[in-house]
């Protein structure tokens, strides 16, 4: 069984979608392990998007991200980490296939509705930046 981190954005949070992804999520067989709702500052987002730092699109991310609610997990699966990624769909929503999360909930390549860890060493820092073990369950 693999681990990975996934989050509904604050766009999918606002537009209630939430319960229906978590739907999709249960749906496809992921357990949840470790569910929060949160509100992150603009320092948190800056902390957990720090690879992009040097992006140009890092300041409307971390904006973004700290604009209101978003559900914080960590989903177990086989291979969860590629399982995740097949269901949120490509970044871009105009271009992820039909039946992805994105495809469904998200409007624009910022505003995609869902986050989802990429590999195993990016699950490894984005798990533990909002989980401590005793909340894995």
């Amino acid at each position: 069984m693999e681990r990975t981190f996934a989050i509904i954005k604050p766009d999918a949070f606002a537009a209630g979608n939430a319960g229906r992804i978590l739907a999709r999520i249960y749906a496809e067989g992921f357990k949840v392990v470790g569910l929060k709702k949160l509100w992150l500052s603009k320092v948190e987002a800056e902390g957990f998007y720090h690879v992009h730092r040097e992006r140009p699109f890092f300041g409307e991310l971390t904006d973004f991200m700290s604009q209101g609610p978003c559900v914080v997990m960590v989903l177990e699966a086989e291979g969860a980490i590629k399982k995740w990624r097949d269901l949120m769909g490509a970044t871009d929503p105009a271009k992820a296939d039909e039946g992805t999360l994105r495809k469904e909930f998200g409007t624009s390549i910022g505003n995609n509705a869902t986050h989802g860890s990429d590999a195993p060493e990016t699950a490894a820092f984005e798990i533990p930046y909002f989980f401590s073990g005793l909340e894995l369950l």
